[in-house]
């Protein structure tokens, strides 16, 4: 049913009124039509699960690819099982809006048909060869240029139209970044004007016409954006155009940049694939939270299988559906469910969905957080993944930060992601110990902002070859930081190491907090890449010592040529009121790799020796990622019980319940406790408030559990 403009515009204005709409929704709900869906899905049934869920705000499928409107722009594919009078979307509008939902139309540009790319065969993204770029999956399709004609004019016609038709609340742009380098000529000749240079045919950040394109392509990505929003915003002043961009080290797009720009955004990790832990949801809530801070962030799930085969019509299992989306409420994203197409085909995620969001609905008060109480970052270097990790990011990178990000999750240490364009003391003034993963690429301004933030009482722990490249990739004659460090480097990285161990001083593991638990072991497993390196200052014994490398074959060789050496393998210094541990070998990424307990318990040791007391322990069985956070009148600690058979390879079948765990909680100044409960509903153990600290025990966790603490 159609329906006149007029009818969105006060239907908008009633529900959201001249006030930004940002920070309202909480529970977001996505409809994803097929081209097929109009006509046979049932709108009313998806109007009335959105009621029942307490979806306060929806994005639905506007146009696009394919438009589920009764689009006027030429060229512009609407549903081919559209009906005269037919107009799907502005009927799922109307219904939300009849909610008082946020709404927000989802548009898609990556891909035109033949009729559009005979019209105009300028949209169509070319190869380095010249070929025009058919469809990877869709044989009847065109893959578009993200930057030139179609992205500029026809999608801006597009936008504007959708805007004008409904007065939606915003747009979110779905794969709006375009599928690997473009070499039409609209790109050509923009990209020739802007640098004096070809397009790059090597995907090498180290090289001066491809870092050039990386330059040239997030500046024109971030044209397209506000020529977009200008458009929109035309109509609707509160309204804005959202991408779907973001996330870690590895992220096309810089965060710091896309942070500070958006007033919401959606982190877009549906579901595990592969070997993926299930804190990938949280880590990806906190990535993005290291950019927008305190602005709205959503954390898109799926209730369908993400792996690599694209099975997009099935479902998952319900455990599996709720603890990734505990994992993300945990982490500070609010939930967003998504559903490809309209027909269902297997009904069973519908109560599952339901469940998790009647919980969030009735606890939303202590769900609105407004500070994290952590006191420890990690950093994630978008820098360092592209001048340094290139085309081996993910293993040069990205595997440091999540041997990190495993290993403070066992240690139950609360801690945020920190963004490495993002150190200045205004954003690090929270933290009392930064961890610097790997984190090869900074500036001579970075490396004085690390020496300002320690100078100023905060702990710093660093691994491998952090700091020893500038922020091109150059490599540096010392490290950058070498007089925080307390060493230099004296030649280059050695391995991959065979059979390398490291020596524990004895005399330290008798009581050297960084060696705790090791009290019996004379020798633990080394990495398998080390920097070699030299103390500034040789007074104190070394606590961790190398092992050269030495035969594992035949078995009757298997025996240290040299059984200990003086070489330094762990510098701790303490300064007047912070501490400094540097690490020159890849435990993090070794770690990652092959989930040694002797490497956990090293970065656990080192984390809690240089962070110092933390805002909440929680000691009990289990593993648990646990974060705390302070609302407007609440503390919360939230746990996610992570023990699980699959926790590293999915999907979860069924929850596995740990026992008691006993909670301290140190209270922020000021603080004075009314009542303290649990928002599962089971019963709170007996609590306490002594010295600044609630003490409480939690009987239970099942999946997701939240010690609650009301402030009188």
């Amino acid at each position: 049913m159609r329906r006149d403009p007029a009818f969105y515009q006060r239907e908008a204005q009633r529900v959201v009124g001249a006030e930004p709409w940002f920070d309202r929704p909480m529970r977001w709900a996505q409809l994803t039509l097929v081209e097929n869906d109009p006509g046979r899905y049932d709108p009313v049934f998806w109007l009335d699960y959105f009621r029942r869920v307490h979806a306060d705000s929806a994005c639905l499928s506007a146009g696009g690819c394919v438009a589920y409107y009764p689009t006027q722009v030429p060229w512009h594919h609407r549903s081919a099982w559209m009906g005269e009078g037919d107009d799907p979307f502005g009927e799922l509008v109307a219904g939300c809006r009849a909610q008082d939902m946020i709404v927000i139309g989802r548009t898609d540009p990556h891909a035109i048909l033949d009729d559009a790319a005979q019209a105009h065969p300028e949209w169509v993204a070319v190869d380095a060869e010249g070929r025009p770029r058919r469809h990877w999956a869709a044989a009847d399709h065109w893959v578009t240029c993200a930057f030139g004609p179609h992205a500029e004019e026809q999608m801006t016609a597009i936008h504007r139209e959708i805007m004008s038709l409904y007065w939606v609340d915003g747009i979110f742009g779905n794969r709006w970044a375009g599928h690997g380098t473009c070499y039409c000529d609209y790109c050509r000749e923009s990209f020739g004007q802007a640098t004096g240079m070809a397009l790059p045919t090597a995907a090498d950040a180290r090289r001066d016409d491809y870092a050039a394109y990386l330059r040239w392509r997030e500046d024109r990505l971030f044209a397209l954006w506000d020529l977009w929003d200008a458009a929109i915003r035309e109509v609707n002043p509160q309204a804005r155009y959202i991408p779907n961009t973001g996330g870690g080290a590895l992220s096309s797009l810089d965060m710091a940049r896309t942070g500070a720009r958006a007033d919401i955004l959606f982190a877009d990790r549906q579901a595990r694939s592969g070997v993926m832990p299930i804190w990938a949801a949280g880590m990806s809530a906190k990535e993005y939270r290291a950019t927008m801070e305190s602005k709205p962030v959503g954390g898109i799930f799926s209730v369908g299988v993400e792996e690599r085969y694209r099975w997009k019509d099935s479902v998952q299992s319900p455990p599996e559906v709720r603890l990734w989306a505990a994992d993300a409420t945990a982490n500070g994203a609010r939930p967003w469910f998504t559903k490809f197409a309209g027909v269902l085909q297997d009904r069973r995620w519908l109560p599952v969905v339901q469940e998790i969001y009647d919980w969030h609905h009735r606890n939303e008060r202590y769900l609105r957080n407004t500070a994290s109480l952590a006191t420890v970052g990690l950093v994630y270097s978008q820098q360092t993944a592209r001048v340094y990790g290139g085309a081996e990011a993910r293993d040069r990178v990205h595997d440091h930060i999540l041997g990190w990000y495993h290993a403070l999750v066992e240690a139950r240490i609360p801690f945020d992601m920190v963004h490495d364009a993002l150190l200045d003391a205004e954003h690090l003034v929270r933290y009392r110990a930064l961890v610097l993963p790997n984190t090869a690429a900074l500036s001579d301004a970075q490396c004085d902002q690390l020496r300002v933030y320690c100078g100023q009482g905060g702990s710093l722990i660093a691994t491998h070859e952090t700091s020893l490249y500038d922020e091109r990739g150059r490599r540096r004659s010392d490290l950058g930081l070498a007089d925080l460090f307390g060493a230099s480097v004296t030649g280059s990285v050695q391995g991959p190491m065979q059979n390398a161990y490291l020596h524990l001083d004895a005399d330290a593991r008798q009581g050297h907090p960084l060696l705790a638990g090791l009290r019996d072991a004379e020798r633990i497993i080394h990495g398998v890449h080390r920097l070699p390196t030299r103390a500034h200052d040789t007074g104190e014994p070394p606590l961790l010592t190398l092992v050269p490398s030495y035969p594992d074959l035949p078995m009757e060789q298997l025996y240290p040529r040299v059984e200990r050496t003086d070489q330094p393998e762990a510098y701790l210094r303490e300064e007047d009121r912070g501490r400094v541990a540097y690490l020159p070998w890849d435990i993090d990424r070794t770690y990652w790799e092959i989930l040694n307990a002797d490497h956990g318990t090293l970065l656990r040791n080192v984390a809690a020796w240089a962070a110092g007391d933390l805002p909440v322990s929680v000691e009990g069985p289990g593993l648990l990622d646990v974060a705390v956070w302070q609302q407007a009148d609440s503390l919360t600690v939230h746990m996610v019980n992570l023990t699980n058979p699959h926790m590293l390879k999915g999907p979860v079948r069924e929850a596995h319940p740990v026992g008691e765990q006993r909670i301290r909680l140190r209270l922020p100044l000021g603080c004075t406790v009314d009542k303290a409960h649990l928002l599962s509903g089971n019963k709170l153990g007996d609590w306490q408030v002594a010295d600044g600290v609630l003490s409480a025990v939690v009987p239970q966790v099942d999946e997701h559990e939240v010690l609650a603490v009301d402030l009188a």
